[in-house]
């Protein structure tokens, strides 16, 4: 395949293909045909900065059985619907993960774990009806596992995904339905109700008359 041939002399690369069936069963359906020990997860739209693997790698050293998520950076500084849809992701890792050693969400485009743990886990619900939601519902089960989660801002991508307002709305219009698939999955596991964040709350209050105008 064009795509990977100009690695093959420097990389162990194999190229899977599957029908679209969203990115959670894309990614369990790489990591069941992974053999190494560690999967690191990213997407397409990404750019990883070349010490990337190294600062996953460093991670691991220190902490060789925890949940590793690096910081995603806007490649796209001059369109303001990707501006504001990254400065949303990094108030969500403010709120999340500041509880010293212990952080509580990763986004799946910029993660890395043990194999072993991840397959012992369950890998990603597939059940999510959208592309959002199961990162968050993976982080979950985690740490209801009693497991380490510890974020590395010095492991970078860079995240080009252009946005208009329509489609940045049905982004984040869709990342609240994937927030309620996880609330409800949550109550079926017995979990008690996690509190809202009241910030995201009024931004969202303040985009539905946005949107209507």
């Amino acid at each position: 395949d064009p795509t990977v041939a100009p690695f093959r002399d420097r990389l162990n690369l194999t190229l899977i293909s599957q029908r679209n069936a969203g990115p959670a069963k894309a990614r369990n359906t790489g990591a069941s045909q992974a053999q190494g020990q560690f999967l690191v997860f990213t997407d397409d739209d990404c750019q990883p900065l070349p010490d990337w693997l190294n600062a996953f790698e460093s991670g691991f050293v220190a902490s060789p059985k925890a949940m590793l998520g690096g910081k995603t950076l806007n490649a796209l500084v001059d369109n303001p619907y990707s501006t504001a849809s990254q400065l949303l992701i990094d108030y969500l890792y403010e709120y999340y993960n500041d509880r010293g050693y212990q952080a509580q969400f990763f986004a799946s485009n910029n993660l890395a774990l043990p194999a072993a743990a991840f397959r012992e886990l369950g890998s990603f619900d597939v059940t999510f009806p959208l592309a959002a939601g199961e990162d968050r519902e993976l982080c979950d089960r985690w740490i209801e596992r009693g497991n380490l989660m510890v974020y590395l801002p010095q492991a970078q991508i860079f995240h080009g995904h252009y946005l208009t307002l329509k489609t940045f709305w049905k982004q984040h219009f869709n990342y609240g339905r994937g927030a309620y698939y996880f609330h409800k999955i949550r109550a079926e596991r017995g979990k008690k109700r996690l509190h809202s964040n009241p910030f995201l709350s009024t931004v969202v209050y303040c985009l539905i008359p946005l949107n209507r105008r």
